[in-house]
């Protein structure tokens, strides 16, 4: 009669252990014997197993071969790297990120004046997933790990807000941050929360036409109602496709590389039939098929998709020969229509780009001098596509838009550039503009500086784009110039920005020392403190040769 018993209460327990586990209630860590070195929790929901309701019927396959010798991208002026300016710059890094753990940790971002945590991004630990690759690269090796094991845990299934999931930005930071800080330390267990999250996002593009809704709705794309959106911008769908294309090269599926390699068919298809023929406008309705309207600009919205079809030549191996050739055929667009040279009291030679609108109707071009801090990135982009393209005229004009964003730090009184801001456009790209104050509003304001039509927004969010091209002239260069240019941008960047605990975005830039927001975006750590590290780091540290970044600062192995 006992052994009856306890026979009938083992079974009782076994059935309550499957009907457990079966509801997720109980983790599925690793086998004993396994792969990984910490604990490991696969996503709740297995994506790679969910329904696919429009698969493919022709596979885009990775492009074939032995990658091709590109041009050499750094400078043969070999650099050493400046200690004492790395060191300040990692401390600076260690005072945030010990911020975010003593009171935000595995939160999505720290508020460094309240000493909070905040969900923003889904609530995977958007900070600790965006700074992975920044730790190796400071050698922070114990802190990238303690920072791994909550890697490890996250579930892509469940979102802290129980929103839908934002395609883009999960795509640059997580899943880019993942592979990037896998191709670093090749840890098994990136890699595999990189195929859980890809898997996840891979729903998005479950759609009639195979292109994707800048939206994943989990309970949507399970019962197959996803459909690409009416309206999406450019750079919502066009800065995919270095993640998801090293995803599949890692992991030898053709199917993510299939997702995004369709986006380019259609922006390919549509290249030459906007109404600036060679650039897209900044909205376009993915779901029909069509272009939405016509206004034109490479600032938020539209900016990394141009980058990425300069980064893709290099990602992959320039196998691939339209990214090229629509990069060109961009940047030549943006250089005749968008960039301008802005009136300066000095006349300076230097270049800032602003926006086109046409008119359907009249084909007529309204263009307006505005230039906002995210568009700084085109210095960086123009250079690396004049080195990798053979097109010495675009380092050139990289090197002019990078001063431009350097001129508007030196000239606002916090030694910080605006959010955005307008000014008098010259009527050519070269030659003499000599200042006339006639086209100035009649102000003597101090917080206008001279060569500032209005400035727009004046905050600043501890951006990365405008140090961002300082470090690709900086490493194409070698002209000491650019690592004065960053110090100088670096010493005004910490009086400014820097609280007890860390540092935050700035309301006014038209002040020194005014007030602060509380607000640390994820890119701070994993974007513009490592770009400032990298500049004064030895000019071998991740180099442009070996590695290429994403919009997040994220660097993937080059093939070779």
């Amino acid at each position: 009669m006992i052994s009856r018993r306890y026979a009938a209460l083992l079974f009782f327990v076994c059935i309550a252990l499957l009907l457990w586990s079966s509801f997720d209630i109980l983790p599925r860590r690793q086998p004993a014997g396994g792969k990984f070195k910490y604990p490991y929790v696969p996503s709740s929901y297995d994506w790679s197993k969910a329904k696919v309701y429009h698969p493919p019927t022709d596979m885009k396959r990775l492009p074939t071969g032995s990658p091709k010798k590109l041009p050499q991208i750094q400078s043969n002026k070999r650099s050493d790297g400046q200690e004492a300016k790395m060191q300040a710059v990692k401390k600076a890094f260690l005072k945030s990120w010990e911020a975010y753990k003593k009171f935000a940790w595995t939160k999505d971002e720290l508020m460094p004046l309240s000493a909070k945590g905040k969900t923003s991004l889904s609530g995977w630990s958007a900070q600790l997933v965006d700074a992975l690759d920044t730790l190796w690269i400071m050698g922070l090796k114990d802190e990238f790990s303690q920072a791994v094991k909550e890697v490890a845990l996250i579930d892509w299934s469940k979102t802290q807000d129980n929103r839908v999931v934002n395609l883009f930005e999960v795509t640059i930071r997580y899943l880019g941050g993942l592979l990037a800080a896998y191709d670093l330390s090749q840890e098994p267990i990136l890699l595999a929360k990189a195929v859980e999250l890809g898997d996840t996002l891979y729903a998005t593009f479950d759609t009639p036409n195979r292109l994707p809704s800048h939206w994943l709705d989990y309970e949507k794309a399970k019962q197959g109602q996803t459909t690409a959106d009416a309206k999406m911008s450019a750079a919502a769908g066009g800065t995919l496709c270095m993640e998801f294309t090293r995803l599949a090269v890692l992991t030898k599926n053709d199917k993510y590389y299939d997702a995004v390699e369709r986006i380019k068919i259609f922006f390919r298809r549509f290249q030459n039939e906007t109404t600036l023929p060679g650039m897209w406008p900044i909205w376009m309705n993915y779901r029909d098929e069509e272009m939405l309207e016509s206004h034109y600009s490479i600032a938020g919205s539209a900016d990394s998709q141009y980058e990425y079809l300069v980064k893709m030549h290099p990602l992959l191996g320039g196998l691939d020969t339209e990214y090229p050739e629509m990069a060109i055929k961009a940047l030549d667009t943006i250089r005749d229509n968008l960039l301008f040279r802005p009136m300066t009291p000095g006349d300076a030679n230097i270049l800032l780009a602003g926006e086109v609108e046409i008119d359907d109707n009249t084909r007529n071009a309204t263009f307006t001098a505005k230039m906002d801090h995210l568009t700084c990135f085109a210095g960086g982009m123009y250079a690396l596509a004049g080195k990798l393209l053979d097109k010495l005229d675009y380092v050139d004009l990289g090197s002019r838009l990078t001063a431009g964003c350097v001129w508007e730090y030196d000239a606002m009184p916090s030694g910080i550039m605006p959010e955005s801001a307008t000014f008098v456009a010259c009527a050519k790209l070269d030659g003499p503009c000599p200042f006339n104050a006639e086209h100035m509003p009649p102000t003597d304001d101090p917080r206008r500086p001279g060569g500032f039509l209005s400035v727009q927004g004046t905050s600043y969010l501890l951006r990365p784009e405008a140090i961002e091209s300082v470090f690709y002239m900086w490493r194409i260069t070698g002209d000491q110039t650019w690592r004065d240019a960053a110090w100088r941008m670096w010493e005004n960047i910490v009086r400014e920005t820097e609280t007890e605990l860390a540092f935050a975005i700035v309301r006014d830039v038209t002040v020194s020392l005014g007030p602060k927001g509380d607000s640390m975006e994820t890119f701070w750590l994993g974007e513009t403190v490592k770009y400032f590290y990298l500049i004064f780091s030895d000019s071998d540290l991740m180099s442009l040769d070996e590695y290429v970044f994403n919009t997040e600062a994220h660097p993937f192995r080059r093939p070779v």
